[in-house]
Order: structure tokens, then sequence, then C-alpha cells
């Protein structure tokens, strides 16, 4: 595609007049919602699992457990683009560059906090920061927001074009280790590896998500925004095109086995396996190969949910306009629950007192079937709060709203 036809294809309507409100798009909200249920999927699955190996090792793992583990690849990406997405569609509902930026500084600042305290309490249900602190997709999505603010100021094509670039590139550096780096090695962990970093004074910072690419898929993802701006029928098309050619992307890059993923896949001793092979792709960080493989069915989707309704439709929806407020209260419930049947099966309190999961006790664990009742229950759980918090969302224009 020429640069005059990709400019073109990134046009962006007038912005909308002050005083009118565009109004949400139910499939985004949808999207998110659905990525958001599945995510809580596999955090249920790291508290409460009696397994004690990767679901995606092949030597161990089984098609549902693999499966149980890859459908939640899905949600980080999707989580983290739309984020992009939705800041764009807040700076086109009448809004300067410079509202926007304000916004996008300040919201991304308040989620590096959040993941620093409310969020650690929630996983660790521990006041103290004398042990390990880590930094996962909110800290990344905070961050994001930052750079995004200073992003804003370009052309939408120049915006598209950092995030691509990103995305497309960053593998070429997959062979720099944070130890070849000497002194800059902890920048690296931040930017591009994942493991540990020690902290002046002790302690221990672990990154789970490193910036790069995830600044790049945020980038793309609010120059996506301007596509859902189109008219209906344009719009779905574009989708449908984008959504299926970077999932052909995929298939064909994987295929080829030289470049897009640190871990080529290889076949295996079954036709099953070596399927799973192929789609085990590097989510830490993120490989091209990955993001393809979730980001173009996710694009894809958005046209088939467009025109979804229905209570299922619905019930998604709720979760989608409220994500952050949802993904706060997951945990801390999801934890809750932990360590109740933890005391009900005869466990000290203090074993669930701290980030258990990363090394459960002897004897604690159920098998996926308890953890999928135990995943169904959370979300039911958690839809009536939700139902009302986005309630409140949709009838009141609090600055404060806009920040869970």
């Amino acid at each position: 595609m020429s640069s005059t036809a990709f400019g073109d294809q990134l046009r962006v309507e007038p912005p909308t007049p002050v005083g009118q409100i565009r109004p949400r798009l139910d499939s985004v909200d949808l999207l998110r919602g659905l990525v958001m249920v599945l995510m809580a999927l596999d955090h249920v699955r790291d508290f409460f699992t009696e397994l004690r190996f990767n679901p995606t090792d092949l030597s161990q793992t089984n098609p549902p457990l693999f499966f149980t583990r890859w459908v939640t690849h899905f949600c980080a990406p999707t989580f983290v683009f739309l984020a992009g997405t939705g800041a764009f569609l807040y700076g086109s509902r009448g809004r300067s560059r410079n509202e926007l930026a304000g916004f996008l500084v300040t919201r991304g600042l308040w989620l590096v906090v959040l993941e620093f305290t409310v969020i650690r309490l929630g996983w660790s249900f521990e006041l103290s920061y004398a042990s390990l602190l880590w930094v996962q997709v909110i800290w990344v999505i905070g961050v994001s927001m930052v750079v995004l603010a200073g992003l804003v100021y370009l052309p939408l094509p120049a915006i598209a074009a950092f995030g691509l670039l990103m995305i497309a590139t960053h593998n070429l550096f997959d062979g720099v280790t944070p130890q070849s780096l000497g002194g800059w090695g902890p920048l690296w962990m931040v930017l591009h590896s994942q493991g540990p970093v020690a902290l002046p004074g002790g302690g221990t910072l672990f990154v789970v998500y490193s910036l790069i690419p995830w600044i790049g898929v945020m980038a793309a993802g609010y120059a996506f925004g301007s596509l859902l701006l189109r008219p209906t029928e344009e719009r779905r098309r574009l989708l449908v095109r984008l959504g299926l050619a970077l999932t052909a992307a995929f298939v064909v890059l994987r295929a080829l086995n030289v470049y897009g993923d640190p871990f080529p896949w290889s076949p295996q001793h079954t036709g099953v396996l070596t399927v799973l092979s192929f789609l085990n792709t590097t989510k830490y960080p993120p490989s091209l190969a990955f993001l393809l493989m979730t980001l173009g069915p996710a694009i894809a989707s958005l046209v088939w949910f467009e025109r979804l309704s229905g209570p299922v439709a619905r019930f998604l929806i709720v979760f989608g306009r409220v994500p952050l407020f949802y993904y706060v209260l997951h945990v801390f419930l999801i934890h809750a629950v932990a360590l109740a049947l933890g005391v009900m099966a005869g466990f000290p309190p203090s074993t669930f007192l701290k980030p258990f999961f990363l090394n459960p006790p002897p004897g604690w664990g159920y098998g996926m079937p308890v953890v999928y009742a135990l995943w169904v229950g959370v979300v039911l759980a958690l839809y009536p709060v939700c139902h009302w918090y986005a309630g409140l969302k949709a009838r009141r224009r609090d600055a404060w709203l806009s920040y869970l």
C-alpha cells in the first residue's frame, strides 16, 4: 500500500462538536468484556490449580489444559490495543490534543500507582514492600499511556508507523540479553525482557510485562480507532480485511519459522502436539507472531460483535464498560476465595497472606473442573457490582469516574 493510500485509510472524521457525545461502540465494549472474563480464567487457574507445570509445556500438557491457557493469550494484547483505541475515541469526542494528552498522562500515572499499591495488595495480601515487587499489565498500560500522550501530537499515520515498526522489528533484538549489557542490563530488563531487577536498598522488582512492544501495541490501537468512525459498511469491510490479513500473516510467518518468535515451532510425535507447537508463541515479551495470532482474530471479531445482541452480549458489555474496576475487584475476590477455601481445608491463614501461587504449599489445588467452576462463580459474583458501576458511569460525568 502506498503512503498516500495508507494515510487515506487513517483519515479522521471532523471532531464531534463540543457538547455532542458520540455513542459508545458496543462491539468494542463486548470484545473488551469477553477478554476480561477470559482473563479471570487464567488468574483463577493461577490461584487454584493443582498442577505444578506450565500448561504450554508440550512435554507435560494435554490439549484441554493447553487451550485453557492459550485462549487467555488474547486478553493482554486486546486489552492494551483497545486501551489505545479508547484513547482515540475519547479524543474524538470534541477534545483538544492538549486535553487528550493531559488525560493520558494523569490516567497513565494513576495506573502505575495502582499497580504498585492496590493491585499489588490484591495479588499478595501483604503490606510489606521488603520482598518481591512485580509489574504486570496495568503498569504497562499506564506507561504506554504516558508515551502516547506525547505521540498524539504527531499525524495519525506517523503514530501508526511508530506502533507497527515497534511491533514488527522488536524481535530483531531477541539476542540481546540484560547480562550482555552490564550496568544497562536492568534498563533492558524493563524495556524488552522478563525477570528480576535488584532494587537499591534491597528487594527485587520482577518485570512480568516489559515495555516493548506493548507501547507499540497501544500506539497501533490508537491509530486503529480512526477506522471505527467510518460508515458502517466501509468499517466492517475494513475490519474483516485487516483482521484476516493479520491472521494470514501469522500463519505464513509462523510456517516459515525464520523470524517473528524467539522459539521456532517443531514437528512433534503426534499431529495434535505439532499444532500446539505451532500455536505456542511467546508472550513475554509478546513476539510478532504472538501479536498477529491474537490481534488478527480480535479485530475481525468486532464485525461479528456489531451484529451480536441478546443476554450474553449484554452480560459481556457490562464488564467491557468498567474494565479497570472489574480487574481490581477480581484479583481481590479470587485471592479472598483462595484464603477461605485454604483455611477450610486446614491450611494456616498465613499461607495465603502472601503471593502463595508463586510457590503453592504441598497439597494445595484442585483439578480443572473445579477451576472452571470457580471461574464461573467469580464472574457471576462480580456481575451485579459491575452492572451497578457501569450504570453509575453512564448516568454521571464526574471526572473521577474516568479513572476507575
